[in-house]
Order: structure tokens, then C-alpha cells, then sequence
């Protein structure tokens, strides 16, 4: 299996187990420790992987890290570990900063076995950095966050480059949390930078606040929405589908009190695992996606007759997935991330062979 797959294994355990796990040590063995051993260190190697390793702090003598990753005898990643679904915040580094400040160590990990946040000394050095400039989610992630946690694998590991890239990432992660927060609640300063060369000398009142506040959100909404359509578009263009087909459903704003429908990246990552899923018994060509704003169908030929499931993911808090029986009755299953779809992957095959003919059992 690739990376990915081992992760997303790791993955779909972790999320069937981690409400059974009550005490940290068995987070370090069900979760914690595959972890490691999918970034390829050999978790029963005390040369490799030490546990409890004593690092002396001043006065206080005999302070363990809960896992050490050693290259060449000299530690080059701890672990500091909390119960499953703890919280993991900066007062629950206080171990990890003291570590890191008395061994060679250039990376500390914070990790509850579902979340992992990774510290480097980017402020200062030989300190440890109260922000990570990394966090990676077993149950939450993306190609973009697997690429880099790779860099720590053992067979990839290069402190150089995680170090070029790691302040990229610090920031680029709070440019896009910012980003985000101003997509779902404009500020009245970002609002207010926005509209200025729209209004001219206008003043900026109450009234046109609130007005350009709305505005400001569907304009976030609609350029998102346009932009994943013209990611779609492009990825299916290799497989000679005509763009009529292709296109994804989005309904433009042409006010702001108009309805709107948003295809979010959720959705679009969720319709092409559903593709991945279904190359076995047909087509990629023939599924389809049509977004409404209660749910987004996932259908065969594009054919609302015909549908193979259905993305309920409005909810960005509690994602839903309706699959089909063999009654064609919808029944809806809670999904912690978008992989969880993985799980469904024979409900939602036998919903799509069930619209093919008899004899129509392999893809085209």
C-alpha cells in the first residue's frame, strides 16, 4: 500500500475505536505508535523509536518524553502524547517545551493520537515556538497535508527542507484561517477596506456596513464556488467529457438576497472519492454531481432517477452521507471526515449496479 492508503486505514480505525480509548497509554499503543510506524520508524527499536527518553531540565532530574525518534543515536523528533480527544493546547506543551530546549531536537510533536501539531524554534532558537507550523488530523486530511507530512517519514526526512518550508507553512496556515474567518464573518475593517474604491467619497454608514458586509460574504462565496467549476472542468478534460457534462451545478448570485448554491471542497473531494470508488464496475465518465443547497447528488448518467448517493455536507460540523438500499430508500450515516466515505464503499457500488442493465456489470 502507498502512504496515503496506510493513513487512511490508520484513519478509518482510529475513527471506529477512539470513543473505547480511555487512558493515554492506550492511546500510544492503538494510535500513536502505528502513526510513527506508517512515517516508517520500526517502533521496537529502542535505537530508532525510545521511549520515555530521560531528558534532565535544571533542578528537575529524570523528566521523560513519551516517544523520541533518534537518527544516528541523536534524537531528532519527540512526542509528547495525551489521552484520545484531549485538549491540545499550549499548556499541555509545557514537557514538550522543556525537552526541546535540553536535547538536539529540532521538532516537537503534540499529538492526542487524532491530532498531531507540529513545533519547531522559528522565533527563536532553541526554543520551541508556542505556534506549530504544522497540524495534520488522522480523521481530517487532504493530499496537500499527506505531502507534507511525508517529509518526516524516515526515508524522506532532511532537516533543511522541513525547516525552508516550515515557515511557509506557519504562515501560510494563519493566512487561510483568517481567510476563513472573514469568508464566514467579514470583519467591519476588511468590509470597509473592500468597499472603499466602490464607495468614493461616500461615508461608510451603519447602513452601507451591513449592506457591504452581505455583499463581501457571497462575493467570497460565489468566486469559491466558480473556482472549484473551473477545477472540475480541467481535471475531467483528459477524459474527453464535453463541458456541458462536465460542469458542476452552481447557481450564480445575481443579488444578494438571492438563494445560492455552493459547491464547498468538501463536496468535490467527496465526488471524486465516490468516482475512485466506482472505477471498478463503471465508468468515472458516467457519474455525475448535482449540487443543490438541502444535499449534493451523486448520480449515474446525470440521470436524477438514477442516483448513486447523496453528500450531506452543509453542516460543515456534522457531515452526513445518504446511501441507498435495496429498496432505493435513503438512509443517512454520520461521517467524522470526508474519508469515511471509504467506508460505504459496498453500499455505494451495489447503488450504482443496481441501475445497470442485467448484463452490465463491468465499467465501460
Amino acid at each position: 500500500m502507498d502512504f496515503i492508503d496506510h493513513l487512511r486505514e490508520l484513519s478509518s480505525r482510529v475513527g471506529n475505536t477512539k470513543d473505547m480509548i480511555q487512558t493515554e497509554e492506550a492511546t500510544k499503543n492503538a494510535m500513536i505508535m502505528p502513526f510513527i510506524q506508517i512515517l516508517g520508524y520500526n517502533v521496537f527499536d529502542p535505537l530508532e523509536v525510545t521511549p520515555e527518553l530521560v531528558a534532565d531540565v535544571g533542578m528537575k532530574k529524570g523528566e521523560k518524553v513519551d516517544y523520541a525518534i533518534l537518527s544516528d543515536g541523536k534524537p531528532i523528533m519527540l512526542f509528547e502524547c495525551k489521552k484520545a480527544g484531549a485538549d491540545l493546547n499550549i499548556n499541555h506543551a509545557g514537557q514538550l517545551f522543556r525537552y526541546f530546549h535540553v536535547t538536539e531536537a529540532r521538532f516537537g510533536v503534540l499529538t492526542n493520537g487524532i491530532v498531531y501539531r507540529f513545533f519547531t524554534d522559528l522565533e527563536q532558537p532553541n526554543k520551541m515556538d508556542e505556534t506549530p507550523f504544522f497540524e495534520f488530523s488522522i480523521l481530517d486530511f487532504k493530499e496537500r497535508d499527506v505531502e507534507e507530512l511525508k517529509k518526516f517519514a524516515k526515508s524522506a526526512f532532511d532537516l533543511d527542507t522541513i525547516l525552508t518550508t516550515a515557515n511557509d507553512l506557519k504562515y501560510t496556515r494563519a493566512i487561510q484561517n483568517r481567510l476563513a474567518e472573514w469568508m464566514m464573518n467579514p470583519s467591519e475593517e476588511f468590509v470597509r477596506l473592500v468597499a472603499s474604491d466602490l464607495l468614493g467619497n461616500r461615508r461608510f454608514t451603519p447602513a452601507l456596513k451591513d449592506q457591504f458586509t452581505v455583499i463581501t460574504k457571497r462575493a467570497f462565496e460565489q468566486l469559491l464556488g466558480e473556482r472549484i467549476n473551473d477545477r472540475l472542468k480541467g481535471a475531467m478534460t483528459p477524459e474527453s467529457v464535453p463541458v456541458a457534462e462536465a460542469a458542476v451545478s452552481v447557481v450564480p448570485v445575481e443579488t444578494v438576497a438571492e438563494a445560492q448554491t455552493v459547491t464547498t471542497p468538501e463536496e468535490t473531494e467527496g465526488f471524486h472519492i465516490i468516482r475512485a470508488l466506482l472505477r471498478s464496475v463503471i465508468s468515472p465518465r458516467r457519474i455525475f454531481m448535482r449540487d443543490a443547497q438541502s444535499y449534493c447528488a451523486i448520480l449515474l448518467d446525470d440521470n436524477n432517477r438514477k442516483p448513486i448517493c447523496r453528500l450531506r455536507f452543509n453542516n460543515s460540523q456534522k457531515l452526513s452521507l445518504g446511501v441507498f438500499n435495496d429498496k432505493k430508500e435513503e438512509e443517512r450515516v454520520p461521517l467524522e471526515s470526508v474519508d469515511d466515505i471509504y467506508n460505504y464503499a459496498e453500499q455505494i457500488k451495489a447503488a450504482a449496479i443496481a441501475h445497470l442493465p442485467t448484463d452490465e456489470t463491468q465499467k465501460e
